[in-house]
């Protein structure tokens, strides 16, 4: 993927981009995502509905630029925890790290959760959208294998693990209690416990 333009019109055409999906990401953090809707966003951003709609035709492009915009900031929050290179972290930091992001712990996280939740709704229902789901999954769950790969090679994971296997099911695991913990089905702090109790079991 191409990286993004940082001179010019293009930088100021990303610029206001992100910050229109910035404002959908603090209308779902006070009002829930029902209350997104071209003017909402526009008084949130501060720029007229037909600016709005100029960058995001749709409803569904303002989900989807919320979803990538969570997701670039949550990486920022990553890597605030385990450093710049995740690559020279310790690979269960990062393995604990990213995925007990993945449970909302304050409204920018619930507001990202809620986002990213129902933009895997709307793959049920558009391929395309599922198909890209695919890519994004396949690419996260083998980074994650890759950690648990590296601890097994350090001796602090035992070797009979299936790597893919485990990474597949603590994704899953965590994303199943987001939204346990969106629906109020359980407290956060129930789930992030529920979450590091199979993690240390890994390491058991």
């Amino acid at each position: 993927m191409a990286g993004r333009r940082t001179r010019g019109q293009g930088a100021h055409h990303e610029q206001r981009r992100d910050e229109i999906a910035d404002a959908v990401l603090a209308i779902v953090a006070e009002r829930g995502l029902a209350a997104v809707s071209l003017t909402t966003v526009a008084g949130q951003a501060g720029i007229s509905p037909g600016r709005v709609q100029h960058y995001f035709p749709a409803k569904r492009q303002l989900i989807e630029a919320a979803f990538e915009r969570g997701n670039e900031l949550s990486g920022v929050r990553i890597r605030r925890k385990t450093g710049s290179d995740p690559d020279s972290a310790d690979p269960r930091l990062v393995l604990t790290t990213v995925l007990t992001e993945l449970i909302p712990y304050d409204a920018a996280t619930e507001a990202h959760m809620r986002v990213r939740q129902s933009f895997h709704a709307l793959g049920f229902a558009e391929e395309s959208i599922a198909a890209r789901l695919r890519v994004l999954y396949a690419g996260f769950h083998h980074q994650m294998a890759q950690l648990i790969r590296r601890d097994q090679e350090a001796g602090r994971v035992r070797g009979d693990v299936r790597a893919d296997d485990t990474a597949l099911a603590l994704v899953a695991l965590a994303e199943g209690l987001a939204a346990y913990v969106l629906t109020g089905v359980v407290e956060p702090q129930v789930a992030r416990d529920r979450l590091l109790d199979e993690i240390a079991g890994l390491y058991g």
